[in-house]
């Protein structure tokens, strides 16, 4: 008999000011080859159903993997009991308006479906990429790999919330690690699994895949023969694909409002930033424009709804340099008073929804790639994250590059390799001086944000201009 949400959801026994069902059924098909020979070929499969009451204004869960009434109905009771304990420690009084009634669908785009491509099809050209990676006997190794992800979703709510949403997305990750004595340099495709997207298989274009892996096998050959990145202060310029780790660490988690609330401290820190700061703190020069954005297309982390029924809605984070809302849903609104965003996240079927990024972009400017370089005299490009470190209130940072170039008298000249930059939240913000225009944007994504006890790891998107910053400290050697 064919499980239908809607009918479990009449069906269920409980008094409670509101209760809500959540299906969520997802299949993951991983390839992953090595050297040009095939490692791992998996196909991972989850299905289940997570509950949620408000009762005594605070919201319970239970979920099952069970689809039967039987179980749907345990798990509805263990949610109640769980917000009955939790109205004895309330720290606030939750009402029916956090969760709206919700009816639309979202699927997201694909010129090509998953079957467009067999699993031998595809293993062939991953195959290629290795072989085509491998440029020189100085590359010691090669890789390739993808993920390919269908998500099903659905939600029903005792307010008339029906909302059906599916995901067709694919992470690939190409990589060449080139060695000449003691000096070994590993060069990626943009970085670690950065080539995320709500796509299809037309993402598998042997021609761009093939010229990809050819260039990041080259960049690998030139950063074991390269100078280390000098240590100085200068303007250094980001590209997209480390813009994407600059924008996540030092605007997404920061500005998360769970964890200004102090709900995230025992795991994974707080913020730097204050509720009062909202509408008044510079936090970052007048051409700095941050938008939250689940509406792009084919982005890794677009929605029609979030996990609460709030609409999915373009929205400043800052404009013009000037904090404005933040990242929180519709029950950290109200407990903070903070406009927010329709960001209610939950990774799976099994988790409860928390404050999530979801497409977190910066807004383009108005100069090409050639004039933001043309314009420094001295500085440092640097491309691809490598490394990461940044405190506990996203405030003070480290990062590490794959691959960067010195710029001399407005040109690119040599690369340079072991990049990396340290700083301090604002005030690298406040020193971005030029934003790359529409030409220079870069769409990139993850799919290994992680957050919440227990954990949840969750995917984002990520796009951005190419941007400089002046008076950073940039140094050489492994980070």
């Amino acid at each position: 008999m064919e499980f239908l949400l809607a009918q479990a959801l009449q069906n269920l026994n409980i008094s409670a000011d509101w209760v809500g069902l959540r299906q969520v059924k997802e299949t993951t098909t991983t390839r992953y080859i090595r050297d040009g020979k095939p490692q791992s070929n998996g196909k991972d499969y989850t299905s289940g159903v997570i509950v949620e009451v408000l009762v005594n204004g605070q919201f319970g869960y239970g979920a099952t993997n069970r689809l039967d009434q039987d179980s749907i109905q345990q798990a509805a009771e263990i949610a109640r009991n769980q917000a009955l304990a939790a109205s004895k420690w309330a720290v606030h009084s939750f009402t029916e308006s956090v969760r709206p009634k919700a009816v639309g669908k979202y699927q997201s785009p694909l010129l090509k479906p998953f079957d467009f491509l067999t699993p031998a099809d595809l293993n062939h050209l991953l195959i290629q990429v290795c072989q085509t990676l491998n440029v020189s006997d100085q590359i010691v190794k090669t890789s390739a790999s993808a993920q390919i992800i269908e998500t099903e979703q659905l939600f029903v709510s005792s307010n008339g919330s029906n909302v059906e949403q599916t995901f067709f997305m694919i992470a690939t990750d190409y990589s060449a690690t080139a060695q000449d004595g003691n000096i070994i340099q590993k060069r990626t495709d943009n970085g670690m699994l950065a080539h995320s997207y709500q796509v299809g298989m037309e993402v598998f274009d042997p021609d761009s895949v093939l010229t990809r892996a050819r260039h990041i096998g080259q960049q690998a050959i030139e950063l074991i023969q390269a100078e280390d990145c000098p240590n100085t202060t200068t303007t250094l310029v980001l590209a997209p694909d480390q813009m994407m780790l600059q924008i996540h660490e030092s605007i997404g988690h920061p500005l998360e409002l769970d964890r200004i609330l102090g709900d995230e401290r025992n795991y994974a820190g707080s913020s730097f930033v204050k509720l009062s700061d909202f509408g008044h703190l510079v936090y970052g020069s007048p051409l700095m424009n941050v938008t939250f954005d689940p509406t792009v297309s084919g982005e890794f982390a677009s929605y029609a709804f979030d996990d609460a029924g709030a609409t999915a809605k373009r929205e400043y984070l800052i404009k013009d340099g000037i904090l404005q809302r933040g990242l929180g849903s519709l029950e950290s609104q109200v407990r903070t008073q903070i406009p927010g965003v329709a960001n209610f996240r939950a990774s799976s079927w099994n988790r409860a929804p928390i404050d999530r990024m979801a497409n977190l972009n910066l807004e383009p400017g108005d100069a090409s790639f050639d004039e933001i370089i043309s314009s420094i005299e001295s500085g440092v490009y640097m491309e691809s994250n490598r490394s990461w470190s940044i405190d506990d209130y996203r405030n003070k940072f480290q990062f590490g590059c794959e691959y960067a170039r010195l710029i001399e008298n407005g040109k690119l000249t040599k690369p340079l390799k072991n990049p990396n930059y340290r700083g301090v939240t604002n005030p690298f913000w406040r020193g971005l001086v030029k934003v790359g225009d529409r030409s220079t944007m870069g769409i990139f994504g993850t799919p290994y944000c992680g957050k919440g006890e227990p954990n949840q790891v969750i995917r984002v998107g990520h796009a951005s201009p190419v941007c400089a910053f002046q008076n950073i400290e940039v140094f050489g050697g492994v980070a």
